[in-house]
């Protein structure tokens, strides 16, 4: 009895395994990766720039003027979108746009347009009402820069006044003067 000679299967396989491979990279299925794959990269970009400049944006504070509030070095989440619907809110932490020199700055709002901010012997007025601020630690002064103990000062049309929690280390309105509205890039979430 012969036995029957082996098939020979596996250069069978190989070949229609290299033949479906090499069908797989023509210059057609290359354009179309290559497409699909650009698409993605735009898609993804646009997604991060729309996230970033309407919706949230991660913000490192750089110093201590919001101490106890926030820490220096500290992340935190801008909300770009909290002023769309309404205007800032006496007591609300933003970043802003530092007059001085374009940076990123996270300051509280103290006082809104058309008010007036006084600071007598170490307290701030706004509008002639002691202002509240639970915030600060106690028994922190507050002065105007010129470490004068009376100073008036009134925000005009769409002004805020800001100044930092840690009245002794921060560079705000008192320095710069009040800011206006369109510095103000949204609310602070700790």
């Amino acid at each position: 009895m012969t036995r029957p000679a082996p098939r020979k299967i596996l250069p069978f396989v190989v070949y229609h395994f290299f033949e479906d491979y090499r069908l797989r990279f023509s210059w057609s299925w290359l354009f179309l990766q290559f497409c699909n794959f650009s698409t993605l990269i735009v898609l993804g970009a646009l997604s991060y720039l729309l996230i970033s400049h309407f919706i949230f944006q991660s913000v490192r504070v750089s110093g201590n003027s919001m101490y106890p509030t926030l820490f220096n070095a500290g992340n935190y989440w801008l909300k770009r979108y909290a002023y769309l619907e309404r205007n800032p809110q006496r007591t609300d932490v933003v970043a802003l746009k530092d007059p001085q020199d374009g940076t990123l700055v996270v300051k509280r709002i103290i006082a809104l347009p058309g008010e007036s901010i006084y600071f007598n012997n170490g307290n701030v007025y706004v509008n002639g009402k002691r202002l509240n601020e639970p915030y600060l630690l106690p028994h922190t002064p507050t002065y105007a820069y010129e470490k004068s103990e009376n100073e008036m000062i009134c925000c005009g049309e769409n002004q805020f006044f800001v100044m930092g929690d840690n009245r002794n280390n921060s560079c705000d309105s008192r320095t710069f003067g009040p800011v206006p509205r369109q510095d103000i890039l949204g609310k602070v979430v700790e």
